[in-house]
């Protein structure tokens, strides 16, 4: 199998904080059924959370399900194969061509090294 090295590309990246994702997504499930539901904040998310926890009346049925199960929101960028969840500590990376994807600390510091002024 032939061997290749990544071509050396300046790309900019960031430490995941607070404002820099595209909206917020709570996973809930319940009774055989699995659901994400998506917002524009963290805030919108845990009202969310906070008002159906416990039950939730799906938009599509009259039917009320109880013992549903809500997950923590959690905060996601859209890249180009959808969305992708992030977490604290991830590094948001924006390619060459303005496309941004989330990269775990430890493949990003095995993978990327910073450059200074000079470099460029």
């Amino acid at each position: 199998m032939a061997k290749y090295r990544k071509r050396p590309v300046v790309v900019d990246a960031e430490v995941y904080h607070p404002g820099v994702e595209d909206g917020w997504v709570v996973h809930f499930s319940g009774n055989a059924f699995n659901y994400e539901k998506v917002f524009e904040s963290k805030e919108r998310a845990e009202k969310f959370v906070e008002l159906n926890l416990g039950f939730i009346f799906m938009e599509d049925e009259d039917r009320k399900y109880d013992d549903i199960i809500y997950e923590t929101p959690m905060p996601y960028i859209k890249t180009k194969e959808g969305k992708h969840e992030i977490s604290e500590g991830d590094y948001i990376i924006t390619g060459v061509v303005g496309e941004r994807y989330p990269c775990k600390p430890d493949i990003f510091h095995m993978t990327y090294e910073e450059v200074g002024a000079d470099d460029l």
